[in-house]
């Protein structure tokens, strides 16, 4: 599986050489609108390329083996080596809540060729991700609280039995 999401990066990576030369074509002909819609559907890709990376990736080190490669360089990724399946999730829902968006600022700057009912249903799924990535980010602050205050026992239990 992790072997098929890197080769999906070099598609998304293909999808985004054709858009670039696509909008390098046509730019001088778009609207200001326009050009931003181009600009946010190449962040768009970016997003989606950086969440397979940090998928692949940490997926790797969680479940398979760590990567130890250039673990003391300054180049390598803060969160690789450290991002554990609850982090991973914050990750995740975080680049959904952003993509989503995108596509939403998208919608709007195309204003005009929108339908309401289609529009309602979007923001309404935008906000159903938002409200799940609180939930996760609350679920993390607890179990973080919840891991001290076992550890606090713990030393506690320790000092009394000295």
């Amino acid at each position: 599986m992790y072997i098929i999401l890197i080769l999906v990066l070099f598609l998304i990576l293909w999808k985004f050489v054709g858009d670039v030369l696509n909008f390098i074509q046509i730019m001088n002909t778009l609207t200001d609108d326009e050009w931003i819609v181009h600009v946010l559907e190449l962040l768009d890709l970016t997003l989606v390329a950086n969440l397979v990376v940090i998928v692949a990736f940490s997926g790797y080190e969680n479940f398979i083996s760590k990567i130890d490669v250039a673990e003391k360089h300054r180049d390598r990724p803060s969160w690789m080596g450290r991002l554990d399946f609850s982090g991973l999730k914050l990750k995740i829902i975080g680049s959904v809540v952003a993509i989503s968006l995108i596509e939403l600022l998208q919608d709007f700057l195309n204003a005009t060729t929108v339908d309401p009912n289609v529009e309602f249903w979007r923001i309404a799924l935008h906000l159903t991700f938002v409200l799940t990535g609180l939930v996760f980010a609350g679920m993390e602050i607890l179990a973080e609280k919840r891991h001290e205050m076992k550890n606090k026992d713990h030393l506690a239990e320790m000092k009394n039995k000295f």
